[in-house]
This record gives structure tokens, C-alpha cells and sequence, in this order.
């Protein structure tokens, strides 16, 4: 007996999320990957005469790359549950948030520009703080993989003022 014509299969349904899962996931990855790509080689970081506690280059970009993904799956998440529906200011406050992200790369190793990333940066951190609080009232989890992205763009943002007096 075959379904009725108005109903999704569950197969159907799992291929639906999966790909909306992929998509979630890999557009700020791959955003954050082409900053890297092509902003992120850092000569003029590398020449600094950097305190120890300086994050060395790869790690900037495994950390970037990180907070993307686990912001993207936080935010999926969130979307799943119905948490960029209605009223919510979630989805503006997490395109934001994204926007703001790839912005350090470019302002930091490429034009040398601190004020304006420190700036740049605490706007970012803002950001993020308001898409965690609207992301916990919707899905603990997603809550959960936002809190490492909010320690990782605070430790930026110090690296940043630190920059800004060297």
C-alpha cells in the first residue's frame, strides 16, 4: 500500500535535514576558509615581536575554523527547533555575528589596522553573547556549542588590544 500523496516519507524528511544540516555547516566554514585563504598568511604577524602567550597562526585559524562549524551546527540547531521563526531577532543577531567573524583576518594580518579591529572584535563578542542568550532559550545544546566560540573571540579580542601597544 503506498503512502498518501500528502505525507513525507521519513526518508524524504532525513535527506531534507541532512542537507540542510550540510548547509548550515558549511557556509560559514567555507566563508571563514576563503578569509583564511585569502587573507590570512600573516607575514606582518609573524615579524611582531609577540609576548608567548600570542596565539601562533595555525592555531588563529584552527580556532576560527572551529568556532565557524560549531557555530553553524549551534545555529541549525536552533533553526531545527523552530528558533528562527516568528518574533525572534535570532537569525539577524547570528548573520551578524557571522559577518563580523571573518572580518579579524583581513583588518589584523592584512592592513594592521587594531583599533579598528579591537572595535571590530567587541562588536563580535556583543554579538555572539546575544545569538548564545537567544540560542539557550531555544536549545540547550546549541547554547553549549556557542560558549567555547564566546571564549575564543574574547581571547581575540585581548590579543587584539595587546597588538594595539606593541
Amino acid at each position: 500500500m503506498a503512502a498518501p500523496p500528502h505525507t513525507v516519507s521519513k526518508k524524504a524528511k532525513s535527506r531534507r535535514a541532512l542537507r540542510s544540516l550540510t548547509t548550515g555547516v558549511a557556509v560559514p566554514f567555507a566563508l571563514s576558509l576563503a578569509i583564511i585563504t585569502l587573507f590570512g598568511s600573516g607575514h606582518k604577524y609573524h615579524r611582531l615581536a609577540k609576548p608567548f602567550w600570542f596565539p601562533p597562526l595555525w592555531f588563529v585559524h584552527l580556532a576560527t575554523l572551529s568556532s565557524s562549524l560549531s557555530m553553524g551546527l549551534a545555529a541549525w540547531l536552533v533553526w531545527a527547533d523552530g528558533g528562527f521563526h516568528g518574533d525572534s531577532d535570532a537569525l539577524p543577531l547570528y548573520v551578524a555575528q557571522v559577518s563580523l567573524s571573518i572580518v579579524w583576518h583581513p583588518l589584523v594580518l592584512v592592513m594592521r589596522a587594531y583599533w579598528v579591529a579591537f572595535v571590530f572584535c567587541l562588536a563580535h563578542l556583543g554579538t555572539l553573547y546575544l545569538c548564545y542568550d537567544r540560542f539557550k532559550k531555544v536549545n540547550p545544546f546549541a547554547r553549549d556549542l556557542a560558549k567555547p566560540c564566546l571564549a575564543w573571540v574574547a581571547y581575540l579580542t585581548f590579543v587584539t588590544l595587546k597588538l594595539m601597544a606593541l
